[in-house]
């Protein structure tokens, strides 16, 4: 019977441990769901995936942001780390920021990248 019980905790704990990786495939937000209720993620964290579209560096100001693109929509995110290339897959975490929201439309949306994934 401890048998049992050990190998039952070992896969309990395996599920939890796995649950909380970042590069499993699956928990990505897709795009459309930002675009559509910006206001249900403003401040938020999410993960994103697909391909870049556009890049854009203004290198006076300190400014850096790629377009990312999923089956469901594109998204603009800003980062401080490397560029990554035109038509590159990617998968990042970030926090949804928009300048502002007026009648539940976003001005300025974007995500700000805390950490790239892929």
């Amino acid at each position: 019977m401890t048998k049992r019980y050990a190998f039952l905790a070992v896969a309990i704990g395996t599920v939890m441990m796995l649950a909380g990786c970042d590069y499993l495939p699956f928990g990505y937000t897709p795009i459309k769901d930002i675009l559509t209720a910006p206001i249900s993620f403003e401040g938020k964290e999410v993960k994103l995936k697909g391909k870049v579209k556009e890049v854009t560096k203004l290198p006076i100001v300190n400014f850096q942001k790629f377009e990312v693109q999923d089956e469901t929509g594109k998204i603009s995110v800003t980062t401080l780390g490397r560029l990554p290339a035109v038509n590159a897959d990617v998968a990042l975490k970030g926090t949804v920021t928009s300048t502002a929201i007026i009648g539940g439309h976003a001005l300025g949306l974007h995500v700000k990248e805390t950490e790239r994934l892929k």
